[in-house]
């Protein structure tokens, strides 16, 4: 939608008129307008709605970073003990270091987005920009950072953000393809699969990878042999325990995280299996803890560190064109 006609191409005079513009429409003062822009508290939940509404409609954005904004990026997960956060921390630390910025870690929400009271928060620290490891992002968040002139970049491991949502991510699909074939090469007919959990597409995407494989060696991939874990080594241990009970068990599994691969380890020694031998194993990510394992973990590389260094270089360029979305072999 074009700007008001009053606009000027000043940067400080464009804002100016604009939240004016914006204060006078919605009914409130430019102080109201400016609290719903800093992630103030002090404002009703109807009034913040229409401030937004009315910022969004005019195309307002703040175009230049404020001299007294925190040299912090800030990165945020659902949870911080996970293998694969370390690697994510140590990608997000380098960039940071070369532009001698500090790394601010977060822990909030569910799998799938952050807890709503994270917001506010990041608004009054008003870092240089957001890292989110997170499956979504809600509207509500992309648009009160985008307002605040906060740019944000979605690290995927776990789906596929809405097209003009800024991520990076890798290709899941190819890896549960390229596990599987590996084990077919290997002359296994009777595959099992322990993926991630139902709800996240990275988990869809790798068992889609496993069942592509299947189909195109005309073997058969069995709903018995399908499991939804957890992505962690207790849920790799006790999938693998059920799996590996009985006559009919599976030669082989791909397991969807390398803990979830450790966990199948375990199940194996518990059930008097020897790995290679008596059942192969093929892990996900590619972690520093996998090189540990005994039998050594064949295992998929995923990129993380990688990963979450592109994302910090795209915070730090986030007008750049061609920064929408990034997936990584």
């Amino acid at each position: 939608m074009p700007y008001p006609a009053a606009m000027h191409d000043d940067d400080e005079v464009n804002g100016r008129v604009t939240l004016a513009a914006v204060a006078k429409e919605a009914g409130v003062s430019m102080p109201t307008v400016s609290k719903v822009l800093n992630g103030r508290s002090d404002v009703s939940r109807a009034t913040r709605a229409t401030v937004e509404r009315l910022l969004e409609l005019h195309g307002y954005r703040r175009r230049s970073r404020p001299a007294s904004r925190a040299p912090l990026i800030e990165l945020v997960f659902h949870e911080l003990d996970s293998i694969w956060a370390m690697e994510l921390i140590r990608g997000v630390e380098s960039v940071a270091r070369e532009n001698r910025a500090t790394v601010v870690l977060t822990e909030s929400g569910t799998r799938h987005a952050p807890a709503p009271d994270w917001l506010p928060g990041v608004l009054r620290r008003r870092p240089l920009g957001v890292v989110l490891v997170f499956s979504t992002l809600p509207g509500e968040v992309r648009r009160r950072l985008g307002a605040a002139a906060i740019p944000f970049v979605v690290i995927d491991p776990a789906g596929d953000p809405d097209p003009d949502v800024a991520s990076v991510g890798s290709a899941n699909w190819a890896g549960g393809l390229a596990a599987t074939r590996h084990l077919i090469d290997r002359r296994h007919r009777r595959i099992a699969i322990i993926t991630g959990p139902e709800d996240m597409l990275c988990s869809l995407a790798r068992l889609d990878g496993y069942r592509s494989a299947m189909a195109m060696a005309d073997l058969e991939a069995d709903q018995r042999l399908t499991r939804f874990g957890d992505f962690h080594v207790r849920g790799g241990f006790a999938h693998a325990m059920d799996l590996l009970e009985g006559p009919d068990r599976p030669t082989a599994i791909f397991a969807g995280s390398d803990l979830q691969a450790l966990g199948v380890l375990e199940a194996a020694r518990v059930r008097g299996l020897r790995v290679p031998r008596d059942l192969s194993v093929v892990g996900y990510d590619d972690v520093p803890l996998a090189q540990w394992s005994s039998p050594p973990l064949t295992t998929v590389h995923q990129p993380l560190r990688h990963m979450a260094e592109e994302a910090a270089r795209m915070l730090l360029r986030p007008d750049e064109p061609g920064t929408a979305a990034h997936r990584i072999e």
